[in-house]
């Protein structure tokens, strides 16, 4: 039982880790490299389009970006809390996985906005950010921007004529745009409901 406590540590630690690394490294890069809304074409499918959001996942925005941290951060605490009580309870690891990549994906943009504001001047249509001393940034804390990048245009048409509101106006799938914290988050909620309905006890039992 100890065994596999400590096997679902090292795994949990190591996709947060591992997460945060390769979101933070692609967020700075993108940051220092590209002015707002340059792009590099990957595939006919794929593209790196640097935007920034100030707001949840996607590009959402609901509150203001103070409380929007702090409730993130409060958030990450929660689930942080959790993944110890899961692997202290020999939970199921589908779930403490599902749970360590939405605590990565909430803390990769917790960082952005609390420390991004601090550290880089602000990215425009015409240049991009740079590094600068602590406090002399773009945003006060709590204020900075989430970097968006990842781009994936499946799909682009128009809609038929005769659909209301709509009709004739083009339309992309999937337009928005996002980062590595984001899809971690998505990944990590997808694999809970898997959890939710094929793994969990009351899902047994009603099998």
């Amino acid at each position: 039982m100890k065994k596999n406590k400590l096997t679902i540590s090292i795994i949990s630690i190591t996709i947060i880790l591992t997460i945060l690394l390769l979101d933070q490294i692609l967020k700075i890069w993108i940051k220092t490299h590209f002015a707002i809304g340059d792009e590099i074409k990957i595939t006919n499918f794929f593209y790196l389009h640097f935007i920034e959001n100030e707001g949840m996942a996607f590009g959402m925005s609901f509150f203001d970006k103070k409380y929007l941290t702090l409730f993130r951060i409060v958030a990450s605490i929660g689930i942080a809390y959790y993944i110890y009580k899961s692997i202290k309870n020999n939970s199921e690891q589908l779930f403490i996985i599902s749970l360590s990549l939405i605590f990565a994906g909430a803390v990769g943009n917790i960082i952005d906005s609390l420390f991004y504001g601090q550290i880089f001047t602000e990215s425009t249509l015409f240049s991009n950010a740079t590094w600068t001393p602590w406090g002399q940034g773009y945003a006060p804390i709590f204020y900075g921007k989430v970097v968006d990048m990842l781009y994936f245009p499946l799909i682009s048409g128009i809609y038929w004529s005769w659909i209301p509101i709509v009709g004739g106006t083009s339309f992309t799938f999937f337009a928005p745009v996002f980062n590595i914290a984001d899809a971690s988050i998505t990944i990590g909620v997808i694999l809970i409901l898997v959890y939710e309905i094929f793994f969990s006890p009351s899902s047994k039992k009603i099998q």
